[in-house]
């Protein structure tokens, strides 16, 4: 059975932008029936906020736009990256900071910023690269800083109206990359034969073990 794919949000303290992209982004999925195949989860860098809820208007403006929540903060660790298929930051603060965390450089290929994916229509890896992390589209601007979501903590309600709209909008392209790199990941699935498969492929003449009399 193939494994779900891993996905965490992450921003500063995990209570006002990831937290708002967890829950839009799980509602995706279940719109596009994927639920079941692709496991979301959100995180800070800091510790500041942890075993705390999401901010008030954060909470606010996601009931506002119908999406259903439930969070309590924690922080990044490092040692996640090893589960994790895609991290993904909400701005190029956190871009860098995750990418310094990672342990390898493959893990650091994981982690991209949400607003990439919000660009254009994205496209998962090949066939023979199916493990890796998925792209973000080729017309993706080369400034980072430019796809930040900004904080919206210091700010008024209006801050976090805008946070979800981008959340939004950058997760319409992010659904239509996990699932180009969920279908890529089942035509691999689908070359890889069973056990039994292989044993046969192995020694077609093996005999047949005969019934007990």
């Amino acid at each position: 059975m193939t494994a779900p794919f891993r996905i965490c949000f992450v921003c500063t303290g995990n209570i006002c932008r990831s937290p708002m992209a967890e829950s839009v982004f799980r509602a995706r999925l279940t719109e596009a029936g994927l639920d079941g195949l692709v496991e979301v989860d959100s995180a800070g860098t800091g510790g500041w906020h942890e075993g705390d809820g999401a901010d008030p208007r954060t909470v606010a403006v996601l009931r506002a736009g119908g999406y259903e929540h439930a969070h309590t903060a924690r922080q990044f660790q490092a040692s996640w990256f090893d589960r994790l298929d895609l991290v993904l930051a909400l701005d190029s603060g956190h871009l860098h900071e995750l990418r310094r965390l990672a342990p390898t450089a493959r893990d650091a290929a994981k982690v991209q910023l949400l607003r990439a994916y919000g660009t254009g229509a994205a496209t998962g890896p090949t066939a023979d690269d199916a493990s890796g992390p998925v792209p973000v589209p080729a017309s993706a601007p080369g400034r980072s800083d430019d796809l930040d979501v900004p904080d919206p903590y210091y700010g008024g309600f209006e801050g976090f109206e805008e946070c979800l709209e981008m959340v939004e909008t950058a997760s319409e392209g992010l659904l239509a990359a996990i699932s180009a790199t969920l279908r890529t990941r089942s035509v691999v699935s689908a070359r890889v034969p069973d056990h039994d498969h292989r044993r046969a492929a192995q020694d077609p003449q093996q005999p047949q073990e005969k019934e007990s009399a």
